[in-house]
């Protein structure tokens, strides 16, 4: 085991350590770990920026960003699926004496989907909107943090899995940026059906 290895394990195991000890936290963590209120805050949050904003031209960034967010969301999840297809890397509680919050996923350790799809999403909204942006790091981060207190994942899946997120952001945006003429196209013919 090198370097790397032995310092994420380490991190893992003292993360993991605090479990039992701040019960409050445990019951916390518990609920945001969970598949279904961090994932669907965040969506909420996206549809609810899909049709705010004080003027046509900040909506329209707001909608950009959701679209950008979408596609970046996308392309991760594609992402984490090849690294699976190639690479396993066990998770924490197959190999460690872990104290699990959540129950025991059967899919690769590395990349963190969670965190690839967290971070996709609010880079893919910040590029457009940078306090919308920051606003959906934050159940993001969260998200991550939980699920390595949790026992699910090593610090190195969260950092790759928000790496993934961070990479296939930046590419959408820029393809957004590049054929912004085909996004606005499809929110013209939102708009003509009132979904915009």
């Amino acid at each position: 085991m090198g370097f790397l290895e032995r310092a994420d394990e380490s991190a893992f195991v003292w993360l993991n350590s605090w479990v039992g000890r701040f019960p409050l936290l445990d019951r916390i963590v518990e609920v945001t770990v969970s598949d279904y209120l961090v994932p669907l805050t965040m969506a909420l949050m996206l549809l609810g920026l899909w049709f705010a904003g004080p003027s046509k031209a900040h909506r329209e960034d707001n909608q950009l960003g959701a679209m950008t967010a979408i596609l970046s969301v996308a392309m991760a999840n594609f992402i984490v699926e090849l690294f699976n297809k190639f690479w396993y890397r066990p998770r924490p509680f197959e190999v460690l004496d872990v104290d699990l919050l959540f129950y025991m996923p059967t899919d690769s350790s590395f990349p963190a989907n969670p965190a690839a799809f967290g971070f996709a999403l609010a880079l893919g909204v910040w590029i457009w909107n940078r306090k919308a942006g920051w606003m959906l790091l934050a159940p993001a981060v969260v998200f991550s943090l939980s699920r390595m207190y949790a026992g699910v994942f090593y610090p190195l899946d969260v950092i790759g899995g928000a790496s993934v997120g961070v990479a296939a952001a930046l590419l959408c945006g820029c393809l957004m940026l590049i054929f912004k003429r085909i996004p606005l196209q499809v929110l013209r013919l939102a708009r003509a059906v009132y979904l915009a």
